[in-house]
Parts: structure tokens; C-alpha cells; sequence
């Protein structure tokens, strides 16, 4: 092993057995100087914290449309995003009269903390993700008809909402996948013995990860976008707002991840709620889920949330096609034929 990731890896591990920070959720983020409206919150932007059991308070925030609201939208963030990330497609969701709710992950933005450093991933399992996104659908979303409740799960998002439905979420609950990562994975690593994790060893980086540095790449120089302004939102909120760092993920929590994610795919052909699955390039399509249209917006990457507006306005569109489909007691099909025809023939973005 060079030097250099030595040093890494006992900075990381100094940093977590340490006890340097605040573990307390975080509202009320400030707004990065220089940044465009569209990033800023929605009007009427509210926060919110939702706790269940002993596991850390989530952050959720919740922006309701002018008009009557026609259904309402749960955003279940990918690892890593913010829900400031969101701000903009929260907006334009808003203006098509839904209301829209984000509920970052346990130990991410501005949710509670299980350990220390505050911008270190960490999770000992995805239980405390699944049990908060069911109470924000039963007990404060609350959903009656005919506003239907759709669950949006980008990402390590998609995994928690593929789980939440299996698991006994509400049956108005329908799903929509973007750039979901329910695809193969490589071989989960061993579990860590009992006495790595007394001794804080689970608390490591994934070798090639780094802590949250001012000068860190933002989602576009990272590729995760093709666009240049959306993919630096991210990072510009979190420099402004310490709290909201995030850097990579803990040993612990990609083992967490794993292993929801294999318990995801087992529930794939168990899924009976209609399904709609968008991704960009790349992407494993609908799998085994039984009632699922599959969308592929050519040269869109991992982030269609913050990607170009030719992928974007395409994406953005399929949601609604598929969420008037709902309203009108349509099947999941009617949302891949309203998709715009464009985007299957949308040429690849040069990098």
C-alpha cells in the first residue's frame, strides 16, 4: 500500500473515533452568494424532522403548489444529494400542481448523525431509512384520494423505495425509479468481525473516497451531469452550510447498502403497485417488476434531476405523463407512450 493512502486511511480513522462535530439534524440551510433563483427554495418551502425509534432524526422538507394539489410526491435522495439538490425540479413540480416532499437518508445532509465526522456516510443497516419513509407516507403525508401519493427514489433512493412498498408501505403508494442502483453489484464484502467494529474499523472511507473538501469536484467535473450549472448546486450549498457536507461513504454503510439492495431485487416481482422506471445511458431497465414502463433519455447520466435541459425537460415530463396516468386510472404503460418522441434519438453529450 503507497504511503499516501496510509495517511488517508488513518486521518479517516483518527476523525471518526474522535468526537469533533455536531450529530444534531440541521435545518434552515443558507443560501450560496452568487446562486441563480431557480436554486433557491420554492415558495412556501417548509422544513420538517421525522424520528422513529432510537435511530437519528431525518431531515424532510415539503413545498405545496398555488393551486389544488393533484397529488403529492415523496423524494427519497440518492447518497450523497442534499435536499437543496432538489430545489429547482421541487419548483417546477410545484408548478404542475404537486406537492412535493424530500426526505434525505439517515446520516445524510441535514439529518441526525450516528457517528462522527459529520460528512462520513455511515449506517449500520437501511431499517431506520425504510420505517422513516413509511411514517412520512402513513403518518405525516397522510394521502387520501383522489391525490394520489407517488414515491420518486433516486439512486440508493430507489433501493429504500422499492423496500418501503414491499414492506408494507401504503397500497396508494406508486413508484417511480430514477437511475435507480438496483443493477448487479460486485460481491458484498465479508462482514466486518465484532472487534473491527468495536475498534471503529467499519467507520473507514471505501478505499478511493475522500472526505468533503472545499475544493472537492462538483457533480458536473465528477460527470454525474452533463450540466455545468446544475451539477455545481450541490457543492455550493454545502460549502455555505457546513452541516450539509458530505464526503464518502463508510465501510459500514456500502455493506448496508448491499444488503438492502439484495433485499430489493428479492422483492422486485413482489411489487405490484404500477411502476415507472427512468434512467439515462445506462441502467438495468425494469427487471423483474411485474406493472413498470422503462424510460432511456440518451445522453443523460446518474443525476436526471440536475442534468441538461434537453435530457431534463424530457424526464421531467415522463414523471408527468405518468402521474396523469395515475390520476386518470390509467395503467404504467400510458406513461412511456406520452413520453416525448425526441428522446430516444437525443445524441450523447460530448464530455
Amino acid at each position: 500500500m503507497r504511503r499516501g493512502a496510509i495517511c488517508v486511511i488513518l486521518v479517516d480513522l483518527l476523525a471518526a473515533c474522535g468526537d469533533r462535530g455536531d450529530r444534531s439534524p440541521f435545518a434552515d440551510s443558507r443560501s450560496p452568494p452568487g446562486l441563480a433563483e431557480r436554486f433557491y427554495p420554492p415558495e412556501g418551502w417548509a422544513w420538517g424532522f421525522v424520528k422513529v425509534g432510537d435511530a437519528p432524526a431525518q431531515r424532510y422538507g415539503v413545498a405545496a403548489p398555488a393551486g389544488v394539489t393533484r397529488a403529492d410526491i415523496l423524494i427519497l435522495t440518492d447518497y450523497g444529494e442534499i435536499a437543496e439538490t432538489w430545489f429547482e425540479t421541487a419548483r417546477d413540480l410545484n408548478r404542475r400542481g404537486y406537492a412535493v416532499w424530500i426526505l434525505e437518508g439517515t446520516g445524510q445532509g441535514g439529518s441526525g448523525r450516528l457517528v462522527l465526522p459529520r460528512d462520513l456516510g455511515y449506517a449500520r443497516d437501511f431499517q431506520a431509512d425504510v420505517a422513516a419513509a413509511r411514517a412520512m407516507t402513513s403518518t405525516v403525508i397522510r394521502p387520501r384520494t383522489p391525490a394520489p401519493l407517488v414515491i420518486l427514489g433516486q439512486g440508493a433512493g430507489a433501493v429504500v423505495a422499492v423496500l418501503e412498498v414491499t414492506g408494507g408501505g401504503p397500497a396508494a403508494a406508486d413508484l417511480i425509479l430514477s437511475s435507480p442502483r438496483l443493477g448487479a453489484s460486485p460481491s458484498a464484502p465479508a462482514s466486518a468481525p465484532w472487534i473491527a467494529r468495536l475498534l471503529g474499523l467499519d467507520r473507514l472511507r471505501v478505499l478511493g473516497t475522500k472526505p468533503w473538501r472545499p475544493g472537492a469536484k462538483d457533480d458536473f467535473a465528477l460527470g454525474v451531469t452533463h450540466d455545468r450549472w446544475r451539477g455545481a448546486v450541490t457543492l455550493a450549498w454545502q460549502r455555505a452550510n457546513p452541516d450539509l457536507r458530505m464526503g464518502g461513504p463508510s465501510l459500514r454503510w456500502q455493506e448496508a447498502f448491499l444488503d438492502a439492495q439484495r433485499a430489493a431485487r428479492r422483492g422486485l416481482a413482489a411489487t405490484q403497485v404500477p411502476t415507472l422506471v427512468i434512467e439515462g445511458d445506462h441502467g438495468p431497465g425494469c427487471l423483474e417488476l411485474p406493472r413498470c414502463s422503462a424510460i432511456r433519455l440518451a445522453g443523460g447520466d446518474a443525476a436526471l434531476e440536475i442534468e441538461r435541459d434537453a435530457v431534463r425537460n424530457a424526464w421531467l415530463a415522463a414523471i408527468d405523463a405518468f402521474m396523469r396516468a395515475r390520476l386518470e386510472g390509467g395503467g404504467p404503460n400510458v406513461a412511456l407512450q406520452a413520453a416525448p418522441s425526441p428522446v430516444a434519438s437525443a445524441a450523447p453529450v460530448r464530455r
